[in-house]
C-alpha cells in the first residue's frame, strides 16, 4: 500500500516557536482557544483509570499509579473537525498519547485488534474510554504520531523508518515536542516537531472527545508525561446524514433489470427473471468528494456500492459485495476493472450485517469494510472525478441482496 509524505515547512506556528517559559501561559494563536487553561483541571473528566493529573507552572502533569489501566483526562465538550496543537515531555519509559474523537464503551463490548503479529479478539468492560490516538512514545519507538485505535482496531497507520523516515525521527526524548492534529471530516493528519507523520482517511468516528492518556505502567518509581501550549481552533464538524428514508426509494432512480422492494427500513435488491440486465438505484445527487457508508447482507450473487460514478453509464468506482469473494475490493467501470480484490470473504459477517464505506477525498480512494482498510489509493487516476451513488443488483445470475442504514458524511457548523 503507497502512501505520500512531503517534506514540511520547517517552521512551525509562529506563536509556538521556541516558546521561552516565564512563567505565563502563552496567548492561543489567531482564532485558537485554551483547551487546557494552565490553572486547573475543573472541567475535566478522569475516565478508565486512576492515573493521577495535577497542574504545575502552567503545565498539564499526569502521573503513573501502579495497577491502574490507561486512564484519560478529557475536556467536558465533544470536538469534530478541528486543528489542535500542543508540546508534550515524557519520561522515555513511559508510552502515552491524545485520544480525539473518542467515547466511552456503553456496554461490555468484544473488538478485534492487530497485536502486530495477528488479529486478537478482546472484551473490554463498560466505560472503557475508546478510539484514535495519537501516539506520543519514546524516540527508540519511532511511531510517535502514527495514529492507534485505542481498545478497538490497534494500529491505524504506524509510521516506520521505511515509509516515513522523517516521521521516525522526528520526536526527541527528554525534551518538549510540539504537535499539531487536523482533524476534517474522515481525514485526520498529524505532524510531530514539523515533521507529516499521518495522513489517515477513516470515518469510524467523526466527532467525540479528546483525552490525554497516561499508560498503565510498572516501573521502580512513578512516571510523568507532561502537557503545555494545548490549543485548539474548532472548525465545525460532520455529521452522518441518511439518504435512504428507510420508506420509500425516494430521491433514488431505478435503472436496467432487478427489482428493488422496502420493507422495515432495508431496501432488497432481487434478480427479475424477466430481465436478466444488472439493476441499480442511482442516488439523484452529483459528489465530487463522498465518504459514506452502507450496512449489507447478501445471501447470493453479485453487488456493489458505487461511487464517483457518472450518471448516463455508471462509470466509475464500485466498491465489491459479493455472497463468495471479493467484497471489499474495488472495481472501476469503464475503467481498469479489477483494481484490486480479495480473494474470499473472510471481513464480512456471515448471515448478519457488515459496514461498507467509501471514500474520495482530495483524489484518494479509500474502502473499510467493518472497520478494515481493504483499499486505499493515493492521487487515484480514476474515469470519474465527479459522480453518483448507486447500489446494484447484479443480472445473469440469482442475486438477493440488503441494504440500510446508507448515510453520507456533511459538514455542519
Amino acid at each position: 500500500m503507497s502512501r505520500t509524505f512531503f517534506r514540511p515547512a520547517l517552521l512551525l506556528t509562529a506563536s509556538l516557536i521556541g516558546t521561552l517559559w516565564l512563567g505565563a501561559q502563552p496567548r492561543p494563536p489567531a482564532g485558537y482557544t485554551a483547551l487546557f487553561n494552565g490553572k486547573d483541571i475543573r472541567n475535566f473528566d478522569v475516565r478508565s483509570g486512576h492515573a493521577k493529573y495535577r497542574v504545575e507552572n502552567f503545565e498539564l502533569i499526569g502521573t503513573t499509579v501502579e495497577g491502574s489501566p490507561n486512564t484519560f483526562l478529557t475536556p467536558k465538550k465533544e470536538y469534530g473537525d478541528f486543528i489542535l496543537e500542543y508540546e508534550v515531555k515524557v519520561d522515555p519509559r513511559l508510552n502515552s498519547g491524545v485520544q480525539i474523537r473518542s467515547h466511552e464503551y456503553s456496554g461490555e463490548t468484544k473488538a478485534t485488534i492487530f497485536n502486530g503479529k495477528e488479529f486478537v479478539e478482546r472484551t473490554f468492560p463498560k466505560g472503557r474510554f475508546h478510539g484514535y490516538q495519537v501516539e506520543i512514545s519514546r524516540t527508540k519507538s519511532g511511531n510517535s504520531g502514527g495514529i492507534y485505535d485505542e481498545a478497538r482496531r490497534g494500529w491505524l497507520y504506524e509510521p516506520t523508518v521505511a515509509d516515513n523516515p522523517e516521521c521516525a525521527k522526528a520526536f526527541r526524548d527528554n525534551e518538549w515536542n510540539h504537535y499539531k492534529v487536523i482533524a476534517e471530516g474522515a481525514r485526520i493528519q498529524t505532524f510531530v516537531n514539523g515533521a507529516k507523520c499521518t495522513d489517515l482517511i477513516d470515518s469510524a468516528d467523526l466527532t467525540g472527545y479528546i483525552g490525554f492518556q497516561v499508560h498503565s505502567f510498572k516501573g521502580d518509581s512513578p512516571a510523568e508525561v507532561r502537557w503545555r501550549n494545548v490549543f485548539i481552533k474548532d472548525n465545525g464538524k460532520h455529521v452522518w446524514k441518511p439518504i435512504f428514508d428507510g420508506k420509500t426509494t425516494k430521491g433514488w432512480i431505478h435503472r436496467g433489470g432487478s427489482k428493488f422492494t422496502v420493507a422495515d427500513g432495508v431496501i432488497h435488491g432481487k434478480t427479475d427473471p424477466a430481465d436478466p440486465a444488472a439493476g441499480v438505484l442511482i442516488y439523484d445527487k452529483p459528489y465530487k468528494e463522498i465518504v459514506s457508508r452502507l450496512q449489507f447482507k447478501i445471501d447470493s450473487g453479485n453487488s456493489g456500492y458505487f461511487f464517483i460514478a457518472k450518471k448516463d453509464n455508471l462509470w466509475g468506482y464500485e466498491a465489491e459485495i459479493d455472497a463468495t469473494k471479493g467484497s471489499g475490493g474495488l472495481y472501476e467501470v469503464g475503467g481498469r476493472k479489477w483494481v484490486t480484490q480479495p480473494e474470499d470473504n473472510a471481513l464480512v459477517r456471515k448471515n448478519d450485517w457488515s459496514e461498507l464505506s467509501v471514500a474520495y477525498v482530495g483524489g484518494r480512494v479509500v474502502i473499510h469494510l467493518n472497520g478494515r482498510k481493504t483499499v486505499d489509493l493515493p492521487n487515484d487516476p480514476g474515469v470519474s472525478k465527479e459522480g453518483y451513488l448507486a447500489l446494484q443488483a447484479h443480472g445473469r445470475m440469482e442475486t438477493s441482496v440488503w441494504f440500510r442504514n446508507i448515510e453520507v458524511a456533511e459538514k455542519v457548523k
